[in-house]
């Protein structure tokens, strides 16, 4: 009998990025590096696992735009032409590098990798979505929602309507992809505020996350802290994240992707090669971009760029090996302490977004396929478990109150309001307004609920929190702030010209075809509660 479980967690979002109106968008690769880099070799992991009769259970959340966005026949069609090209890229590089062993056979290791995931993209059909899906019918992958365009809740509060909205469209969305309704939620930016429950609750959600902050300074505190989740008093769970396991992963600095032995994230051949060489490649205008195929290894910290040595696979995937032992010997230590305090067993919560494995820590699959399968066969101190099945297992729980955060900087709402950003949050107050007031309206003919539909999906698209969270960072902010003007425009068009019954089909068709975003909408969502 174990003495406690571990729950992996990944947070699989990315903003919804689709520009038909343009040949090419270079934020639209967001999605493409993440097919190539992290679903794929997810996917690849999960099968391997089920093929070598590993019950492994995770939890994984999918949120709607990625989910849209994986299923859209036009993104699929450019993923694959972006694929060729790198199967072609790559090509050139085995010949280009022939007389250079090491160079050499790094080009054909991509060749046999683009190769492998192109031959998985042609088995399910361009459809991910069907392979992740096969795994929660298996209950080995509990597969949950998140707000409907990863909108930050506690930022929203004053308009109650607009987070019912955020929740009620996600989960319906959920139910039309995956053939059931979700069990739980990946709270935007793991952001809570008191009372956010009650809507979840409303929606049949069973559980939720938080960080860990979020848990310990609940009222009355926790008995057992992070280890253990609390219900609230509408009967929802909340899970808090662990700090030690999340840092051995998370950090550059003391955590396992900063290893020598590691690819480099930031010396790729987009930048390294040959201009008229890698210009086909490249951006159509001549700017270069990350390509993926990237030939060295972190090698130090002290290194610069152009001092890195290359990177072998082999001992990378050695490594990755070693790293998953020590992370599941620190979790057998935490668990027989825990075990012993506690009198009952402990569960250790441990969530990432899941694109950190694989294309932020490229390495990232193979630590989950090591930790797995290692835990499965070399350790009886603890179960992997996915949130659902614990709570099937373990139905009694102290009743709390959990205390406003998020797992963003300082553990609060400073990342997403400062001011880089501020200025997007009267415009956001105001849009919720007036979708409030539309929705109040019953549609005159099928062109004006359209348009009030329209409407819907402009301001969840402009709720967006990655326009906030990009201003912040500082990385691609005339695209967030491009994003945010323009479903602010378009929404106040749409609410123009329905109040005035000047509504212009030709233009409504268009912004349909663009922002395509949750086709079932209902625009009366938002009506008050």
């Amino acid at each position: 009998m174990a003495l406690g479980y571990v729950a992996l967690v990944l947070h699989a979002h990315l903003p919804f990025v689709r520009h038909p109106e343009s040949d090419y968008v270079l934020e639209e690769e967001w999605l493409y590096e993440a097919i190539t880099e992290t679903y794929v070799p997810l996917i690849h992991v999960f099968e391997g696992l089920k093929r070598d009769g590993i019950d492994f259970k995770i939890t994984m959340s999918m949120t709607p735009p990625l989910v849209s966005m994986l299923r859209d026949p036009l993104l699929q069609k450019r993923y694959e032409e972006h694929l060729t090209k790198l199967q072609e890229l790559v090509e050139k590089e085995i010949v280009h590098h022939q007389h250079h062993g090491h160079f050499r056979y790094l080009a054909e290791y991509y060749q046999k990798e683009f190769a492998a995931i192109r031959a998985t993209w042609e088995r399910y059909d361009g459809d991910l979505i069907y392979a992740f899906k096969q795994f929660l019918d298996s209950n080995n992958l509990e597969i949950i929602t998140c707000g409907a365009t990863h909108g930050y809740f506690p930022l929203m509060k004053m308009y109650p309507q607009a987070v019912w909205a955020q929740i009620k469209v996600a989960c319906e969305h959920y139910e039309e992809h995956f053939g059931q309704a979700p069990k739980g939620i990946w709270l935007p930016e793991c952001a809570y505020y008191e009372g956010v429950e009650r809507m979840l609750a409303d929606a049949g959600l069973r559980y939720f996350l938080v960080d860990g902050h979020g848990i310990l300074y609940a009222r009355p505190r926790p008995r057992f802290g992070t280890y253990a989740p609390i219900f609230t008093e509408t009967g929802v769970a909340a899970f808090g994240r662990d700090h030690e396991s999340s840092q051995q992963v998370w950090s550059s600095q003391v955590g396992y992707p900063g290893d020598p032995e590691y690819r480099e994230f930031y010396k790729d051949l987009g930048w390294e090669a040959e201009y008229e060489y890698i210009k086909p490649y490249i951006m159509p205008n001549g700017q270069r971009k990350n390509i993926g195929i990237k030939y060295h290894k972190i090698t130090s910290r002290q290194a610069g760029l152009s001092d890195k040595a290359l990177y072998d696979p082999y001992w990378a995937k050695e490594k990755s090996a070693e790293h998953a032992s020590n992370f599941m010997y620190n979790r057998q230590q935490q668990i027989e302490n825990l075990a012993g305090m506690m009198h009952r067993p402990p569960l250790v919560v441990s969530p990432y977004d899941a694109e950190l494995f694989g294309h932020w820590w490229y390495e990232g699959p193979w630590f989950i396929d090591y930790l797995f399968r290692k835990a499965w066969y070399d350790q009886n101190t603890f179960d992997m478990t996915h949130l659902a099945d614990y709570l099937r297992h373990n139905p009694t729980q102290q009743v709390c109150r959990p205390s406003q955060s998020s797992w963003g900087y300082k553990g609060f709402h400073e990342y997403w309001l400062n001011e880089t950003n501020a200025w997007i949050y009267p415009h956001l107050h105001k849009t919720a307004e007036r979708m409030i007031d539309l929705s109040r309206r019953e549609a005159q003919d099928t062109v004006e609920e359209r348009a009030l539909n329209q409407a819907a999906r402009e301001l969840l698209l402009l709720q967006s929190s990655d326009w906030a969270f990009i201003m912040r960072t500082g990385t691609m902010v005339p695209y967030a702030e491009r994003r945010t003007r323009s479903h602010l425009l378009r929404f106040n068009k749409l609410y123009d010209d329905v109040r005035a019954g000047t509504l212009d089909e030709a233009w409504l068709a268009q912004v349909e075809a663009m922002d395509n975003i949750f086709p079932s909408i209902d625009y009366r969502v938002y009506r008050p509660l």
